[in-house]
């Protein structure tokens, strides 16, 4: 994931939807309906970002699907599978306390509570309990993003606490 302090990274395309350019869109936030605010989206990997206008947007079986001005048939859709779907950060409201945009947290250094770091946060990735950090350093680690395992969350210090040994 790349970081780019003016987008915040809020999903990704999951699959095409139908056969006229239609995609299911997995949201990264807690509410799903907040992509549906948006009128254009910056969708990609890595450095090649391509700008989309929604065309339209809707709520279906408790996912979302979009069409996206040019993409017009399955083919097209297809090829944006797994794509970030990033939007403006202006446009968003500041998390709230305890609260993170994922994209703020990729990059932070993991430091445990004996002060050996284990690497940093790569990415994260839902399961179906909770979020987990995916950290990388000597070895890969994934911590359930909860009170429990992930402490202090400092993201202008760049560092994240985690109660996770180096062994586990």
């Amino acid at each position: 994931m790349t970081q780019d302090s003016e987008w915040v990274v809020m999903g990704r395309i999951a699959a095409p939807f139908g056969i006229k350019g239609w995609v299911k869109v997995q949201s990264f936030g807690d509410d799903p309906g907040t992509l549906m605010d948006f009128e254009s989206w910056r969708v990609g990997r890595g450095a090649v970002q391509t700008h989309y206008t929604v065309e339209a947007i809707k709520d279906h079986s408790n996912a979302l699907v979009a069409k996206l001005v040019g993409v017009d048939d399955r083919d097209a859709a297809y090829a944006l599978r797994g794509q970030e779907i990033s939007v403006e950060r202006r446009h968003l409201p500041p998390p709230a306390d305890d609260e993170f945009y994922w994209s703020d947290l990729i990059g932070l250094k993991a430091v445990n509570r004996q002060g050996i770091e284990l690497g940093r946060v790569d990415s994260l990735m839902e399961s179906g309990a909770h979020d987990l950090l995916v950290i990388k350093g000597k070895r890969e680690y994934l911590i359930p993003f909860v009170a429990q395992f992930v402490g202090k969350v400092d993201v202008a210090g760049g560092q994240v606490e985690v109660d996770w040994g180096e062994d586990y």
